[in-house]
């Protein structure tokens, strides 16, 4: 796919949703850490079933810091894997209640050294909250990129440098949510729904069982 094709699908999709932005919902950058901390292998909306009770609870790293894991747990147990994500939960609130004071540091490292946070996650707060041109790779990005050979690979990793590289840079800030948003609701796992696609003219998929690699 040429440059000029890729800046005429993120064009259209930016057109098409302005204000593309994350369906979990928080009131501050730490809620939504811990809302992207239970996303993983989860919906948007089962994450924010449980953090509207969570959240109504203790709604700072100091108020979660103070629960136990076991009430953290009654709180998400509609979640998969909620038995871990409570211990990382109330792992990473204590740190950042002890050392950030409750605030979200602006750093890469911190961010992926916190429990239950990879880059993936660091990506989405770094993105959301800070503003950073990162893209967050996940499945439904993956898929695309691939899908319609916007920036195909074989590893999460590798389609977000990729991305990186290839977005146009006025789109790259609002990349993630346009691309996520798009493979939720239009370019889905099974049946896709082409004939909605406002990029269905520019997309180079072919056919469900075909990937085109070739840049």
């Amino acid at each position: 796919m040429n440059s000029k094709k890729r800046i005429e699908i993120f064009s259209l999709l930016k057109q098409s949703n302005p204000d593309a932005k994350t369906e979990l919902i928080y009131n501050s950058p730490f809620q939504l850490l811990i809302a992207v901390i239970l996303s993983a292998q989860a919906t948007d909306i089962s994450v924010n079933k449980a953090t509207g009770k969570l959240f109504n609870a203790a709604s700072s790293a100091k108020e979660l810091s103070n629960l136990s894991v076991r009430t953290i747990e009654s709180y998400i147990n509609n979640i998969g894997l909620y038995k871990t994500k409570a211990k990382n939960i109330f792992l990473t609130s204590k740190f950042i209640d002890k050392n950030y004071d409750g605030a979200i540091p602006h750093d890469r490292v911190i961010l992926e050294s916190l429990p239950g946070v990879g880059r993936k996650t660091a990506n989405v707060i770094l993105n959301t909250i800070f503003g950073d041109p990162v893209i967050a790779v996940d499945t439904h990005i993956f898929r695309l990129a691939n899908r319609i050979n916007l920036a195909a690979g074989n590893s999460p990793l590798e389609v977000e440098d990729r991305l990186t590289k290839l977005t146009p840079k006025e789109y790259l800030v609002d990349a993630h949510h346009l691309l996520i948003l798009h493979g939720r609701y239009i370019c889905k796992a099974k049946n896709p729904n082409c004939s909605s696609c406002i990029i269905s003219n520019l997309c180079e998929y072919k056919n469900k069982s075909k990937k085109v690699f070739s840049s």
